[in-house]
């Protein structure tokens, strides 16, 4: 298994689940465009495609056509106004996908600079369960972790205790 260095938290822990779950043999189509991730996958010797930056909410025509037997989304799903599209789109029978779960104490994302950058849907657990499941997704495995900061503040105490990143691997029911 590659144990090299990850930047983040969450990078190691996504690794570690995707790992557990898919052979290295098996051709990943990851949503969003090349970032970090894709190269720790790559190192961790998966081979791996993205999307090019197209609004999926739009345009699934680089899901519909894919070869990959596999189709990882992390982070992306809460950013689409309708994922639901795009996770009925999906051809390959495997998805590992993560996202940030919606925090009590926090409203949800929006950046003040980017337009694309916030997030249209933050889900509880049971919420994201529901939408892979009515997408015909079966859930395999999930775990949810903290995501602590080093910085001052109550928010900052609760993210210690308070899971922030869900994860799942499901199969589409055929």
């Amino acid at each position: 298994m590659y144990e090299g260095k990850f930047p983040h938290k969450r990078y190691k822990l996504t690794f570690q689940f995707l790992n557990k779950h898919i052979p290295k043999e098996e051709k990943i189509l990851d949503l969003g465009v090349s970032n970090p991730f894709t190269k720790v996958m790559e190192k961790g010797g998966f081979t791996v495609k993205n999307t090019i930056g197209e609004d999926l909410d739009e345009d699934t025509s680089a899901i519909v056509k894919s070869d990959a037997t596999v189709v990882t989304a992390f982070e992306i799903f809460e950013h689409l106004l309708s994922p639901y599209t795009v996770l009925k789109s999906i051809k390959a029978d495997k998805l590992v996908a993560s996202i940030p779960l919606r925090l009590w104490f926090a409203s949800a994302y929006r950046s003040k600079t980017d337009k694309w950058d916030r997030h249209y849907h933050e889900f509880e657990d049971w919420q994201f369960d529901w939408l892979l499941e009515k997408a015909g997704w079966k859930i395999i495995d999930r775990r949810k972790w903290t995501n602590p900061t080093k910085k001052l503040g109550i928010r900052t105490i609760l993210r210690y205790f308070t899971k922030r990143y869900y994860i799942v691997y499901a199969e589409k029911i055929k």
